[in-house]
């Protein structure tokens, strides 16, 4: 244990600055610094000993982030801005980083620190992170999945769909990260039919210009992983400027506007009309993974972007192969009760003669279904969901509770 004692010690003397910081600026006062250095030693010595394990990692750092959320509230309320949070944020990516190294193959340990590194807005780091985590995890869909989505908010769609079709290779066994990888590409779908229609796109911008620009790469959020340390070597908080796209730098200016037959492409082409989506369901369906339970899962995912144009298509296409696979499945015939009511607000007078075609086909799928107790299961929860719409009309309130007595009748 003397080993263990002289490396708690090393730890602790590295925070000393700070503490004798906190007690000149009177942050806090001596007892409470004493107490503090009590609290951390124990937690040095408790991950330093033999047969630690992550979650002692993770409530170090929850004291960790909870000391400097009290840190930061006092220096409000004693109005002092010398003191900042960079400190214990490096404190806390150590601990982070002694962690992982430690327990390589805990999960929840590099989904925290990764969480960490997104709410310090450290970038560069959390891509770093997130190379090694995928190195070490390659069959993890959720990390996938987080590499993914980041991209994809971050505007850079290839890049994003890099990791998607990437990490599908991988996670062949669920289809947790191949139905993500559709809604991710529903989504964009939709942000290009806003820009399309002029939403969010700044006065005297050509809307096709504006989705050019929503491609736009984002280096800070490119996870490489073949030489991905060649720009490590600068400091973390060091500021990045862009190069200037000035003329007679001996770079070549980038166009400013695309011409008529480049825009006229662009809205012609097949990505912009849902092909992507319905590729991976058709690539889906040749996986292990693939069941009636997966479709469900696709035709759910497409059913809740009813601002996408081509919605219909792409929910017809799914429907259509499950009713050719499995035509008398509960989840096939879930489906096609629903797909009426896809995309038909609740509160609306379209409402009503959508919900009786959706009950004129619950009546003939719980006759033909090859499992009447799974199908009428489905069906509650979704009648369930339709009645705690708020404002619902009353009548109609009254007929889908009848429906769900005889739903529950069924289940009996």
């Amino acid at each position: 244990m003397a080993g263990v004692s002289d490396k708690a010690r090393f730890y602790l003397e590295r925070a000393a600055p700070e503490l004798r910081s906190f007690e000149e600026k009177e942050i806090f006062s001596k007892e409470e610094i004493r107490s503090l250095v009590t609290k951390r030693s124990d937690y040095e010595h408790l991950v330093l000993a033999p047969g630690t394990k992550p979650t002692d990692f993770l409530s170090y750092i929850a004291w960790e982030r909870s000391l400097d959320r009290l840190r930061a509230k006092r220096c409000r309320r004693l109005n002092l801005r010398s003191s900042s949070s960079h400190a214990s944020h490096a404190r806390t990516f150590g601990i982070f980083e002694r962690a992982v190294g430690k327990h390589p193959g805990s999960l929840s340990l590099w989904r925290a620190y990764l969480d960490f590194a997104a709410q310090a807005k450290a970038t560069k780091r959390w891509r770093r992170i997130a190379a090694r985590a995928l190195r070490l995890h390659p069959a993890d869909a959720g990390l996938w999945a987080l590499a993914g989505r980041r991209a994809a908010q971050a505007g850079d769609m290839e890049r994003a769909r890099a990791h998607f079709l990437r990490g599908c290779r991988f996670c062949t066994g669920e289809a947790t990260l191949w139905v993500e990888y559709a809604r991710c590409e529903m989504e964009w779908l939709a942000r290009m039919e806003a820009k399309k229609g002029g939403k969010g796109v700044r006065k005297g911008v050509q809307p096709m210009e504006a989705i050019k620009a929503t491609e736009a790469v984002q280096e800070g959020d490119i996870i490489r992983f073949d030489d991905d340390d060649e720009d490590d070597s600068g400091n973390e908080g060091e500021l990045m400027l862009p190069d200037p796209d000035a003329e007679g730098l001996g770079t070549k200016p980038k166009p400013k506007v695309f011409d008529e037959e480049a825009r006229r492409k662009m809205e012609q082409s097949p990505a912009l009309s849902g092909a992507i989506p319905m590729a991976i369901f058709g690539i889906a369906q040749k996986q292990p993974f693939f069941s009636p339970a997966a479709a469900e899962s696709f035709f759910d995912a497409f059913a809740a972007f009813s601002t996408v144009e081509s919605q219909d298509k792409i929910v017809q296409h799914v429907l259509g192969a499950m009713e050719e696979l499995f035509p008398n499945h509960p989840c096939t015939c879930s489906c096609q009760i629903r797909q009426p009511l896809i995309g038909v607000d609740v509160l609306t007078a379209a409402f009503p003669k959508a919900l009786r075609e959706s009950l004129a086909r619950l009546k003939g799928a719980m006759e033909r279904t090859d499992d009447k107790k799974a199908l009428a299961g489905k069906m509650v929860e979704w009648v369930d969901t339709l009645v705690a719409t708020d404002g619902l009309d009353a009548a109609i309130k009254t007929v889908l509770e009848h429906t769900k007595r005889s739903l529950e009748a069924q289940m009996a």
